[in-house]
């Protein structure tokens, strides 16, 4: 991943893996179209991330793939290492792990014990990062508790997900990146970024890159994207979390519509040529992941637009 005094371009795409087949062809997709990163959504019972980044393996040669994210409370850390150790040796290198609490109705199907996420997610990022860079862990903490030894440690970076400053400063203190999901543009520079930043020096390293989840859709139509914005983004103000990151956004809890003035900032839309240049913009201070509000493989032209504007940008 790129750091911060690194100057090259870093844009990546979503795919939300809905039916496996056509993920494989949207990962091919974005491959071909000079994308860096695709990043695999695993919300909502989707089929596995992981195991399609073991077939995309198979059909891709440079594409880094991404999870944004693993759900923690569901699986271990150690099972979670087994699974990246067989990806390592299928794609060496392309293969970077997110992973986040989620929020407590996402995991309530699974009987999670949701509580303290900033606490278990620390001790999760420790054991995780651990096993990949020794090789080995020996961690007995509250959340975590884990003993195990891999035949080598492993390159992979492990990032996470981040919302309010007090992850921020954990993805600064302990992970190798941040990764937002639908947070405005401006919150993230001016409250996320700092804190992240915070978070590394108190750690005394150097501050890990943050990942800025994108949504886009190419079109000069402003109903349709204010139509696109209400049908992907707007269920997130049910979540507490999200809830309080938009107030702190300036987007106090309304009523179900997303205000106008959130959707213009949030959502990065226009010509081509106009999305290419908001998103080579915001890939000046973070890594760009671009989320296509187009519904995925049933609307390709604008799953392809969106491809389109991030080779125009200079995601080759």
């Amino acid at each position: 991943m790129p750091s911060e005094a690194d100057s090259s371009t870093a844009i990546g795409v979503v795919v939300q893996p809905d039916e496996t087949a056509a993920t494989l062809e949207m990962i091919g997709m974005a491959e071909e179209a000079g994308a860096d990163t695709v990043w695999l959504t695993t919300g909502r019972l989707r089929p596995d991330a992981l195991t399609i980044m073991a077939a995309a393996s198979q059909v891709t040669t440079r594409i880094r793939m991404g999870t944004a994210v693993v759900p923690i409370w569901p699986r271990h850390p150690l099972a979670l290492a087994m699974q990246v150790d067989a990806l390592e040796s299928l794609a060496p290198g392309r293969i970077r792990l997110g992973v986040g609490p989620s929020t407590p109705a996402a995991m309530s199907p699974f009987g999670a014990d949701f509580r303290r996420p900033l606490s278990h997610m620390r001790e999760y990022l420790t054991c995780l990062r651990t096993i990949f860079k020794e090789g080995r862990v020996d961690f007995r903490g509250e959340f975590v508790r884990a003993r195990g030894k891999l035949a080598a440690p492993l390159p992979t970076e492990v990032l996470a997900s981040a919302l309010g400053q007090g992850a921020f400063r954990l993805c600064g203190e302990a992970s190798d990146g941040a990764i937002t999901w639908v947070c405005p543009p401006r919150y993230v520079k001016t409250t996320g970024l700092p804190a992240l930043r915070s978070g590394a020096l108190a750690a005394g390293r150097v501050p890990p890159p943050i990942v800025l989840c994108v949504p886009t859709l190419v079109t000069e139509d402003i109903h349709e994207v204010r139509r696109a914005a209400q049908r992907h983004i707007a269920q997130y103000r049910g979540y507490q979390y999200y809830r309080e990151m938009f107030h702190k956004s300036g987007y106090p809890p309304g009523d179900e519509q997303l205000p106008s003035p959130l959707v213009d900032e949030l959502v990065v839309h226009g010509s081509a040529s106009e999305v290419a240049a908001r998103l080579s913009e915001l890939a000046t201070w973070s890594e760009v992941m671009v989320f296509p509000l187009t519904g995925g493989i049933s609307d390709r032209r604008g799953f392809e637009q969106c491809l389109d504007a991030i080779g125009e940008a200079g995601g080759k």
